[in-house]
């Protein structure tokens, strides 16, 4: 498969716990491949990656899958509360970004740096 598809399966297989970045991903298979683990071909302008022989070897003796490890322990259900909650603080702070004076843009970035704030004393367990 090519790169953008391998991102799209650790998210899949990981259940959204772990995308990781095309920054990280394509240096990732020119190491691979630098090292004789994988071989690419082009396809339709696309570069499709497969194992080599001794990329299959090194995978067999290897740990357990990382997508794995990404999703285990994770509370599915509060992870989505949560990243609702962020997605629906983004899009009021974006939308008095856009519309807002300049006194509400300034109310509005106290807010978020008071929130951020908050929420590290959470982890200090201060009020």
């Amino acid at each position: 498969m090519h790169g953008y598809e391998m991102i799209q399966e650790i998210a899949e297989r990981s259940a959204g716990a772990w995308k990781p970045s095309p920054g990280s991903v394509y240096p990732t298979l020119q190491l691979l491949e630098d090292e004789g683990l994988i071989a690419n071909e082009s396809e339709g302008g696309k570069k499709l990656f497969a194992l080599t022989e001794s990329g299959r070897a090194a995978a067999d003796e290897g740990p357990d899958a990382p997508w794995e490890e990404a999703g285990r322990g994770v509370d599915w259900e509060a992870l989505n509360d949560i990243r609702q909650a962020g997605f629906g603080l983004m899009e009021a702070f974006g939308q008095v970004w856009k519309t807002g004076t300049k006194e509400q843009r300034e109310k509005a970035l106290t807010v978020i740096n008071e929130a951020r704030k908050k929420l590290y004393l959470i982890l200090a367990d201060e009020d």
